[in-house]
């Protein structure tokens, strides 16, 4: 079975059932659910007021916001296993592999740095030029795909004959250790020896002297990729292809037994760490996480092959295909100069309002972007007919 994909953001392709599209569905599913959550996140963030920051409504709307970064990231881990084993097929050597891979990775670093480069010029000359380097969802997206190219071709070229299972244990290994990690780095173990640009991308310093959790440092969100790494090896292999519907099921089981697991854990008297924080790098909240998205892959993978996702159009699925556009489309009707609502000034009832539009308006930007696909060319003589026609 051979399968094709592109990285991160975009759409990815497989045999599906016959019932169903040729895309995976249900990864791009998770991807516009992603969006979704993205969207409302950031638009209450942006557009409540004191008030209403105040309430368990917003509370709860924080909470969701903690999600979607570990899905695209977890779904960017899954598609590059995927395109790893169609290299792997092809008899591509490790470090060919290791270079194609790297090499995806670094242009979406690149566009983080681009993106970050546009919100300063926009906010010019308010923004402070150290916005520059932070370091956003994109930028770890694009790290993480380096890192995880790397670790592929080291295991391939360590053992020429590694299948997916070793490929698999070793992206969870990683996966494990940045968890694990986390606590140290962001406490005792600060790299302060690097200047901050570097070190923020470890553990999120940037030039505030300790680490911020609003920042996307390597530790712990490059750890959400390797794990999706690690299952889609996993579910890569000849036994879950013959058993398709069982091995997402029993990923979502899974995912519920970390669930308990971790509280479990969290709930021990002693600690391992001489400064623990829940929230933001306790490994016991990181495998809440990846429980989630294992729960969430089997919800989405069972709704795209025996529920609604059969009837036809999915807003979700079509947001998943274009979310790096409306990713960035969104930012800046949000928080930009361009919010399409006043900032910090509106009732629940306002900003929820806000956020209907923005997801409209991301579902019909999502359509026109992949409706005109491939016919850029006849878009530029539409433009220019008319003066041509003077």
């Amino acid at each position: 079975m051979a399968y094709t994909a592109r990285l991160n953001f975009g759409p990815i392709n497989s045999p599906m059932p016959p019932a169903a599209s040729s895309r995976l569905a249900y990864v791009d599913w998770m991807r516009g659910l992603a969006c979704v959550l993205m969207f409302q996140t950031h638009c209450y963030d942006s557009w409540l007021n004191a008030d209403a920051r105040k309430s368990t409504f917003f509370m709860w709307s924080q909470l969701g916001g903690t999600l979607p970064a570990p899905l695209f990231l977890f779904v960017a881990g899954f598609s590059l296993a995927l395109v790893v084993d169609r290299l792997r097929q092809k008899g591509l050597a490790a470090s060919q592999i290791a270079r194609t891979t790297v090499h995806r990775g670094a242009e979406i670093f690149v566009l983080g740095l681009l993106f970050r480069l546009q919100e300063y010029l926009i906010a010019f000359p308010w923004s402070p030029w150290t916005d520059l380097f932070r370091v956003d969802i994109l930028n770890t997206i694009g790290i993480s795909l380096m890192l995880m190219g790397l670790t592929c071709g080291a295991v391939l070229r360590l053992s020429r004959r590694a299948q997916r299972l070793e490929l698999g244990i070793a992206a969870a290994g990683v996966s494990l250790m940045i968890a694990l990690l986390t606590p140290l780095l962001w406490t005792s173990w600060q790299p302060r020896f690097l200047p901050w640009p570097l070190e923020s991308y470890v553990n999120g310093v940037h030039n505030l002297g300790t680490p911020q959790s609003w920042l996307f440092p390597i530790f712990p969100w490059a750890g959400f990729a390797f794990a999706g790494l690690a299952v889609g090896f996993l579910l890569l292999s000849s036994w879950v292809r013959q058993h398709e519907a069982s091995a997402f099921l029993l990923a979502g089981i899974t995912g519920i037994g970390l669930i308990y697991l971790a509280r479990w854990l969290d709930s021990r008297p002693f600690n391992l760490y001489a400064v623990y924080d829940f929230w933001h790098t306790s490994p016991n909240f990181f495998l809440i996480r990846v429980g989630l998205l294992l729960a969430i892959l089997c919800g989405a993978y069972l709704w795209c092959r025996w529920g609604a996702g059969q009837w036809g159009f999915s807003p979700l699925a079509q947001l998943g295909q274009t979310s790096l556009l409306v990713y960035w489309v969104h930012i800046e009707l949000v928080y930009g100069r361009l919010s399409i609502l006043p900032k910090r000034a509106q009732s629940i009832r306002t900003a929820s309002f806000g956020l209907l539009v923005i997801c409209i308006a991301m579902l019909m930007l999502s359509l026109l972007r992949v409706r005109l696909k491939g016919h850029g060319a006849d878009v530029w003589k539409w433009f220019r007919r008319p003066a041509q026609a003077c």
